[in-house]
């Protein structure tokens, strides 16, 4: 019989957020695929954990994930654990994960302390829906893109930023997003565990008489409904009425969908925009 892929979940700061399922789950599977066998192999002594361990990151996650597989085919099976949290999780784990789906691998989860989960529940932001962006991406023409998507999401929304670049992300999200409120959380689960909510324009100006310190997650209070509604409504006002009928033909409805959209935009009956469209 073939192997099984373990994910695990590991603290993000606090060793006792170390569940007793993950440490008799590590004890007995063949092998730890790890992010960094260095930092890990402190966590296992820790908690007297002599399992083999092999390295796992972004640099190899294809290649090894091939080989990873090869084993749990063979009836090995095999545990994977990121540096902090849970893997695939803004991790290669979700590489291995596919690959392991895609040979026939059964995979399981073994839940525990995810960052972005524990920063959304201590922000004060609605948590009933929310989005996880992760780090935003370095390269200038995909981080624009996404930054213009967030402008126009309603849902709270989650990232991660280095302490080095974060005033250079604060500073390009109020640019695009306004002055929205914001929680900053830092060295969660810690002894100096940090959650302030602020603003955008308030926490650049906190920066800069502080240097930031230690990985933070950033929780962004979506759009909101109203503020949402207003813009369209403003566009709607400036648009002439074939325009706007124009505009919902090109996305594909028909000239009666159409005209029930643009009315329904507009605030008033179907039939009042009919006359102002076909009136001799």
């Amino acid at each position: 019989m073939a192997g099984m892929l373990y994910l695990c979940a590991t603290p993000i700061g606090n060793l006792q957020d170390m569940t007793p399922r993950v440490i008799d789950t590590l004890k007995q599977v063949d092998m730890i695929a790890a992010e960094d066998t260095r930092n890990s192999r402190k966590l296992l002594a820790a908690f007297d954990i002599h399992t083999p361990m092999t390295s796992y990151h972004e640099y190899n996650k294809v290649e090894k994930a091939g080989q990873l597989i090869v084993r749990m085919q063979a009836g090995k099976d095999i545990a994977l654990i990121t540096d902090a949290g849970t893997p695939a999780i803004s991790d290669p784990g979700e590489v291995l994960v596919r690959m392991c789906q895609e040979a026939g691998i059964v995979v399981t989860s073994l839940p525990g302390p995810a960052a972005c989960i524990t920063a959304l529940t201590l922000s004060g932001l609605p948590t009933r829906r929310f989005c996880f962006e992760g780090f935003l991406p370095a390269d200038k023409k995909e981080r624009k893109e996404i930054l213009k998507e967030l402008q126009e999401e309603t849902r709270t929304m989650i990232l991660y930023e280095a302490p080095h670049h974060l005033v250079k992300t604060l500073t390009e999200l109020l640019e695009v997003l306004g002055n929205r409120k914001i929680t900053l959380c830092r060295e969660l689960t810690k002894k100096f565990e940090t959650i302030l909510p602020t603003t955008f324009e308030a926490a650049l100006q906190k920066y800069a008489e502080e240097e930031p310190r230690g990985e933070y997650v950033l929780v962004i209070a979506g759009k909101s409904r109203e503020e949402k509604k207003q813009e369209e409504i403003a566009a709607w006002e400036t648009m002439e009425l074939k325009e706007h009928m124009a505009f919902y033909e090109e996305r594909g409805m028909d000239s009666k969908t159409a005209m029930k959209q643009v009315a329904k935009d507009r605030g008033v009956g179907k039939r009042e925009i009919y006359e102002q469209l076909y009136k001799k």
